[in-house]
């Protein structure tokens, strides 16, 4: 007998403060192995899989992530129920937006058109203890300015390969960015952040692991002038052997949005 499989779009959020980063590891918290756990438990003994849209690192939230949900067997019998059991059930850091059937020719990789990406901070004085899972606090004086007129040479196509951990034969290396500048902060607010914070906004269609925060971490070297805007330039060429020492902390780094070609 062949088997039927039925397909899922959903959208969700999480403070990832407390996860290892996305993907399942051994023994580690991540937002994919909750995610499995909490579909064992209400799916029961259906068998299903599950396939994010992108990872992320250790303590990067999300406000707009994505996966897919294939199901065998059996489709979801009323959706808006299936979502409130599913929230009903994942911890209070993670919250599932939105859920709907898609086509078996949509695929979550492929169908990806652009992401966003925020990182936020503030600089100069220690935050309050509260902040450290939504934003980074750079204690030293930081020249704004400059920063955003560098943050605008990330834009257009580049060799980003100084802008990764490890570059391997397969690895992409040259990416796309359509928007990179910082903005003063709108997106998230609280009373014990400080004064004025600050959001780094990069859009593209995909990035390599831990290139926003070194991308973030560049800004800063700029800002405390420890790199110079022709040495950011350098660091885009092909020939470029530039090691970058600083990854920015993955705790300001957030998900903001992820767009689909969907498929109807």
């Amino acid at each position: 007998m062949q088997r039927i499989r039925y397909y899922y779009l959903v959208k969700l959020q999480f403070l990832g403060f407390r996860y290892s980063g996305w993907q399942k590891q051994p023994d580690q918290k991540t937002i994919e192995a909750m995610l499995v756990k909490t579909l064992k438990y209400i799916l029961a003994d259906q068998k299903f899989k599950i396939l994010g849209a992108g990872r992320t690192d250790a303590k990067v939230s999300a406000l707009d992530a994505a996966f897919e949900l294939y199901l065998d067997d059996t489709p979801i019998a009323v959706l808006d129920d299936f979502l409130e059991l599913f929230n009903k059930n994942l911890p209070p850091d993670i919250r599932v937006m939105s859920i709907r059937e898609v086509d078996q020719a949509f695929n979550i990789i492929q169908n990806s058109k652009e992401k966003e990406y925020i990182y936020l901070f503030a600089y100069g004085k220690k935050s309050h203890p509260f902040c450290a899972p939504y934003l980074v606090t750079f204690l030293d004086d930081l020249d704004l300015n400059k920063m955003n007129r560098v943050a605008r040479f990330f834009e257009g196509t580049h060799n980003f390969k100084s802008y990764t951990a490890r570059v391997q034969e397969n690895t992409k290396v040259i990416r796309t960015v359509t928007s990179s500048e910082i903005k003063e902060n709108t997106i998230l607010q609280a009373n014990f952040f400080p004064k004025k914070t600050y959001a780094f906004h990069v859009k593209g269609e995909g990035f390599m692991r831990y290139q926003i925060r070194m991308m973030m971490g560049v800004l800063v070297q700029v800002g405390k002038g420890e790199l110079s805007e022709e040495e950011v330039l350098d660091s885009l060429k092909e020939e470029s052997n530039m090691k970058l020492p600083f990854v920015a902390p993955g705790s300001g780094l957030i998900l903001n949005q992820v767009d689909f070609n969907i498929l109807d």
